[in-house]
């Protein structure tokens, strides 16, 4: 079909171009239409296709138009736009926003906020913060009874008799086996390679005597790196080059200690400890002055220990955040492209949050979710029109004392901020990350609108009331849900008794009906009942995001079966409005009106128009007239 239109494609069409929606310098909205898509749901659990939706993927796309569609219910994940077909699928989601400078926070959020500046200034006590978070598989009554049993007795009375020096190294050993870990999920170490388990061991008094004189300080000391060296050349066979120095080889012990140590020092120094490589060996020292028979002191530990309270160890001794010493939080906003560092906290955060197998969290897969966008960047006007970091896709980063513990993924759009992705260091879980990177996204907007007053919103995807997961997000109060057939905004208070009855409602006929405008019926007779666990735990995942199954396109079938009401959101006035004249055809680097294309090759191609004709009522008129419809 298209390359019959190349064919015969009369000459002054194919190298026509079009400036109609180029008219604001933001270039242009290249799209392929992907048709109905079905599949697995990833909110309801549904193995059997019941997600219905239509896709687009976006070659590029002009923040205005994006702006438009989000407006009409669709989102991105990468490239791949969507919007649920709201009638057919088995979780209607609705797109779900609050005007910032209305924001009313709850305590519970004035809570987040306060702990976080309480954690900044070093007042927090995080041991007590840590404690209170237990692992999500033993409940409040199992602690109870733990704490009370012989068993907890024993193990406590076996943790009194620990050292603070063997805590001390075993706090250390995990820190290296951390950046060890982080290494290897960038690539700079080989992932196929099971690597050895570092082990700190402090260095005793009559070994510092033996050393040269200014080493009195050396406390501990490891040889992980050359274990580590030794491990890769054994796995990969790498023979020995005798052209190649120790201190050339990449993989030598010297250099893979100097490397790990210039990573470790920022941690290491916070806690009065410096960190320097030694011919292989990383050594951890402190001030002569501070040596005594307390010296190990400055790193405090409760006396009790439980089993339980192991595993969050390495937080309550983590050094970046000793109580008492005030910390520096650093919010960075940057242009969407790859960071290793981000990818690496982003694969941590989805093995250990939501337990995904280390093989499924591939870079590739990382770049295709919250890196690539189709979004055509705006740089600053210096007027009131764009704000001072423009328009696109961003990473907010989130750095304490130098330290990357969350990454927020969001588009900044002329209306709004749209949140979609937060990936966090689980050892920061009490901070409560997801509650406080939204508090800090709505600051940002209510902020920026002063310098930029069309920017007044924040969106925070969807909302899908069936799904008891997803509720949260309307604790973001006063927010507003999406009507998914006029596109009229709907308060949240009007919204949720309806919603309560119906997962399906089409929202402004009961605005229409309090104000006395219409008599049809309130909402659709095509309904499901609504299934949920109200039991949810929200801080369990803590992310103001959609579902983690909207990380990449899902495994879908097409389905380009129109029977029945095509239920994408379109009003009466566009279900009548059949002409599609003025839809703007992209065909081998031309742009041209479908109107033009007819005259000049007027085939049976029932097909292409049967498609058109579903894209414009899922587009709406006005974008469909301005988006360029790519036929290759």
């Amino acid at each position: 079909m298209q390359a019959g239109y190349r064919k015969l494609l009369p000459r002054r069409f194919i190298h026509a171009t079009s400036s109609d929606n180029n008219d604001n310098n933001r270039g242009e909205t290249v799209v392929s239409d992907c048709g109905r898509r079905k599949s697995s749901c990833g909110y309801c659990k549904s193995t059997a296709s019941t997600s219905v939706s239509h896709g687009l993927w976006a070659h590029s796309i002009t923040v205005d138009d994006y702006q438009e569609l989000l407006d009409r219910g669709w989102r991105r994940s990468g490239s791949f736009l969507y919007k649920p077909e709201m009638e057919k699928t088995c979780c209607p989601s609705y797109t779900i926003r609050l005007r910032a400078r209305d924001f009313v926070p709850s305590k519970e959020q004035q809570r987040v906020s306060k702990r976080m500046q309480r954690f900044v200034d070093g007042t927090l006590d995080v041991k007590k913060s840590v404690e209170t978070r237990k692992d999500p598989g033993v409940s409040a009554s199992a602690c109870g009874e733990a704490s009370s049993s012989g068993t907890k007795k024993s193990l406590s009375n076996k943790n009194k008799e620990k050292t603070v020096g063997d805590h001390i190294t075993y706090y250390l050993s995990e820190q290296v086996d951390n950046m060890i870990r982080t290494w290897s999920e960038s690539g700079q170490f080989p992932c196929s390679v099971q690597l050895p388990k570092a082990s700190v061991k402090k260095v005793s008094q009559a070994k510092r005597k033996l050393l040269v004189e200014g080493a009195e300080d050396l406390m501990y000391s490891s040889n992980i790196a050359f274990q580590i060296a030794a491990t890769i050349r054994q796995a990969q066979s790498i023979a020995k080059d005798a052209s190649q120095s120790a201190e050339d080889n990449p993989l030598s012990p010297k250099i893979i200690a100097e490397k790990l140590a210039a990573s470790l020092d920022q941690l290491a120094n916070t806690n009065g400890l410096a960190i320097r490589a030694c011919n292989g060996h990383i050594n951890f020292y402190t001030a002569a002055t501070q040596v005594s028979s307390n010296e190990d002191s400055h790193i405090a530990l409760g006396a009790q220990e439980s089993a339980t309270e192991r595993k969050d160890f390495s937080l309550r001794l983590s050094p970046v955040h000793p109580q008492g010493k005030r910390r520096r939080l650093e919010i960075r906003l940057k242009r969407s492209s790859f960071d290793p560092e981000e990818f690496a906290l982003y694969r941590r955060y989805q093995i250990k949050v939501h337990n995904d197998a280390p093989d499924h969290v591939s870079e590739i897969s990382y770049r295709r979710f919250l890196v690539d966008t189709p979004l055509v960047p705006v740089q600053p006007s210096g007027d009131s029109r764009v704000p001072p970091c423009g328009f696109g896709s961003f990473h907010q980063q989130y750095v304490i004392d130098g330290r990357l513990v969350a990454v927020g993924v969001i588009d900044i759009l002329p209306k709004c901020l749209s949140s979609k992705y937060l990936f966090w260091d689980p050892d920061f879980a009490f901070l409560s990350p997801g509650k406080y990177s939204a508090l800090q996204e709505i600051g940002w907007v209510k902020e920026n609108e002063v310098r930029c007053p069309s920017l007044q919103y924040y969106y925070l995807g969807y909302y899908i009331h069936s799904c008891s997961k997803m509720r949260y997000k309307a604790a973001y109060y006063p927010s507003e849900l999406l009507c998914p057939l006029r596109y009229q905004w709907v308060p949240f208070d009007v919204a949720q008794p309806l919603l309560d009855r119906k997962p399906y409602v089409v929202l402004s006929d009961f605005v229409l009906l309090q104000n006395g405008e219409s008599s049809q019926p309130l909402v659709s007779e095509n309904v499901m009942e609504v299934q949920g666990d109200e039991n949810y735990d929200e801080d369990s995942n803590d992310v103001l995001v959609d579902d983690e199954d909207e990380m990449t396109e899902p495994e879908s079938e097409s389905s380009d079966d129109d029977s029945g009401s095509d239920s994408c959101g379109q009003t009466s006035v566009e279900i009548e409005n059949g002409n599609l004249s003025d839809i703007l055809i992209g065909l081998n680097g031309s742009r041209l009106r479908y109107k033009d294309l007819r005259r000049a090759f007027v085939p049976e191609e029932s097909y292409l128009e049967s498609q058109l004709h579903r894209y414009k009522r899922v587009v709406g008129e006005k974008l469909s007239e301005r988006m360029v419809y790519s036929l290759g």
